[in-house]
């Protein structure tokens, strides 16, 4: 068994995947209408036909999917370039602060509230957020 990627859940899939190409790059690599799954396999989908395929119901809020228990996870060969391209265009947790664990971070909120944090790579694999 393998780990391949999470699937957030998203109110309006157009708006998510306009957020997701324009203001990160990422490159769509298939889109399925109510399912997009981006070149890093990175993958995003529509919530409400989501939560009737796995609950067999329909969601009964409109409230936002993020919970602040999840962040959303990239690297970016210059973050400080990445801030200045992305920050004006997000609502932002936090700018561009060196970690505990010595890595520059910056985090901020995608239109469904998810946060993300995009930082400079660490070439050790997955950060360790301890």
């Amino acid at each position: 068994m393998r780990f391949i990627n999470p699937i957030p859940f998203v109110r309006d899939i157009n708006r998510s995947k306009e957020f997701y190409r324009k203001t990160l790059g990422l490159q769509i690599l298939e889109d399925f209408g109510n399912f997009v799954l981006f070149e890093t396999g990175f993958a995003i989908h529509d919530g409400r036909s989501l939560e009737q395929t796995i609950w067999r119901q329909s969601p009964v809020t409109e409230e936002p999917y993020g919970r602040r228990n999840l962040l959303l996870y990239f690297e970016h060969e210059d973050v400080d370039a990445a801030f200045e391209s992305i920050a004006p265009h997000v609502e932002l947790i936090h700018p561009v602060e060196r970690q505990t664990w010595g890595q520059r971070v910056f985090r901020f909120y995608d239109p469904d509230r998810h946060a993300i944090e995009i930082g400079e790579p660490q070439n050790l694999g997955p950060p360790s957020h301890s």
